[in-house]
């Protein structure tokens, strides 16, 4: 998620590009209580119990910086039908490159199937830790649904067994009537 121009980073893990060679660089992150906390309130999650993440960061190209890592984290999640928490343990790898030349595309330019292009690197620096919080925000589920919960069931809870089914069934009680 991109970040407006005076907004603080929750989970801020600076590196200056220069000073990463054609190596691979491996650094180990963690957020502490207060960053996950304010994770969880940036992403809507109920709780952030753990998130960190290996990485290894080396040049290619010239001035192409590749980040590569593997994000370890447990989250809850409200359930969108009964808001039921709804833990999750999430581990994923993901890739990012970087490049000082490289621009923000206009979003008439973005393709979906393209290979995605290096993201700029503001005042020679890369944000790992922001890079590890946009990829968790990709990894969360979108719908996340506690076990056995279903709208036919949330429904049904709401208007009783014995209530007709179907998009007209409220209908039914007028046409009694005299």
């Amino acid at each position: 998620m991109k970040q407006g121009p005076q907004a603080v980073p929750e989970f801020s893990r600076p590196l200056a590009a220069d000073s990463v060679g054609a190596q691979p660089q491996p650094r180990r992150i963690e957020a502490d209580r207060a960053e996950r906390e304010r994770l969880a309130k940036r992403f809507d999650l109920l709780s952030l119990d753990r998130l960190a993440a290996e990485l290894a960061l080396s040049r290619h190209r010239g001035d192409v910086i590749r980040l590569r890592g593997h994000l370890v984290a447990d989250v809850v999640q409200s359930c969108v039908v009964t808001l039921a928490p709804v833990p999750a343990h999430i581990e994923v790898d993901f890739e990012t490159s970087y490049s000082a030349s490289a621009v923000e595309p206009a979003e008439a330019d973005l393709d979906p199937l393209a290979e995605d292009a290096p993201e700029p690197i503001p005042e020679g620096r890369i944000d790992l830790g922001e890079a590890v919080a946009q990829q968790l925000a990709i990894s969360l589920d979108p719908y996340p649904r506690a076990p056995g919960a279903s709208l036919e069931a949330s429904e049904s809870a709401r208007a009783g067994d014995a209530a007709p089914k179907g998009p007209f069934a409220g209908l039914e009680s007028l046409r009694k009537k005299p």
